[in-house]
């Protein structure tokens, strides 16, 4: 899953009109959500670490879709260009966009 995230990281960052968000589930249940944005990824469901060499994605969260949205973000109007999908299907498609 790191060299996944490390991947989606260049893209956005190479991408600065793009924000990725990675919705999926930790070991509990409790949904996790990541968004990525010029090349820094931050979950706005769980905490953070502020070492950026740190693991953003903690043991055992499952990734089940993938959006790619317009950034800025807008909070009362998202715009989706891509997803959500599962992780597959998504980078397949991201892969024909970037």
């Amino acid at each position: 899953m790191t060299a996944l995230l490390q991947r989606l990281e260049r893209l956005s960052k190479a991408h600065p009109d793009w924000v990725l968000r990675l919705d999926g589930v930790d070991r509990t249940g409790e949904l996790f959500e990541l968004l990525l944005f010029r090349g820094v990824s931050s979950s706005v469901t769980h905490p953070t670490a502020f070492d950026p060499d740190a693991a953003v994605l903690p043991d055992g969260v499952g990734i089940e879709a993938m959006t790619l949205l317009a950034a800025p973000l807008q909070p009362d109007h998202e715009t989706v260009l891509l997803g959500p999908l599962e992780p597959d299907a998504f980078l397949l498609a991201l892969n024909s966009r970037a």
